[in-house]
């Protein structure tokens, strides 16, 4: 059983890796054109604290390094994507998201990680730093909900890349497969949340990848962080 988890956890680790490089495709177009043009940065700001917080997951509790070792990897990469953003965004919106890393990816993961390390201990520690990265990871996976918003409203799957759609859908599916056969619940219900939430992309790829476009909106994802549910209202998003 355990050469079993092992494989299907270097397998998910596998996955994992191919999600967080799907989006190359789109930033190399970024630096291309010099324009973020729909594309959202709120994906890649949650993916990069729930990135951070399973990092100090797989560090805590044992045996756990594969977690650790691919959720650093992702740490990197979203990095990466989110500078290129805050290089290429309207200005008007960069003040904003600078301000939405500053609080999830710096302010709120430093706090979580401090607290729990120096507040509480062994299985409680474990246990509630697993409950903090469910709940990130929950927003992560419910972050591309913007992108599905855009391909309803302009009947057009350009800013939700397919790649990314279906490489998220194979990640929540083998990071479930792997909870289930480790007993891993912390792990088991972001990514089986994950999973079902990628179906519904995928679907919804399936149902509009062959209609053009009504109408092109210009700065409506970024624009829409204003809307967007996940934002608290003064500010009006792994």
């Amino acid at each position: 059983m355990a050469s079993t988890i092992f494989i299907v956890g270097v397998l998910g680790n596998i996955i994992s890796g191919l999600v967080y490089l799907s989006p190359l495709k789109t930033f190399w177009r970024i630096v291309k054109k010099r324009s973020t043009e729909d594309f959202s940065s709120i994906p890649y700001i949650f993916t990069l604290m729930n990135a951070i917080l399973w990092i100090y997951y797989g560090i805590t509790k044992p045996d756990s390094f594969l977690i650790a070792k691919i959720n650093g990897f992702g740490a990197a990469t979203q990095i990466v994507y989110i500078l290129i953003f805050l290089m290429f965004i309207s200005p008007r919106m960069r003040a904003k998201t600078a301000l939405l890393v500053g609080l999830l990816d710096v302010g709120f993961a430093a706090a979580a990680i401090l607290f729990t390390h120096f507040m509480l201990q062994g299985d409680v520690r474990i246990d509630v730093v697993g409950f903090i990265c469910d709940c990130s990871g929950m927003l992560a996976y419910a972050s591309p909900l913007a992108a599905m918003k855009t391909v309803i409203t302009t009947k057009s799957v350009e800013f939700m890349p397919f790649l990314l759609t279906f490489s998220t859908l194979l990640n929540g599916g083998f990071w479930t497969l792997y909870a289930l056969l480790a007993k891993d619940f912390l792990v088991g219900v972001p990514n089986g949340i994950g999973f079902l939430l990628g179906i519904s992309q995928l679907i919804l790829y399936g149902i509009f990848h062959r209609y053009r476009p009504l109408k092109r909106v210009t700065d409506n994802l970024e624009d829409g962080l204003q809307n967007d549910p996940l934002i608290p209202a003064s500010d009006s998003v792994s």
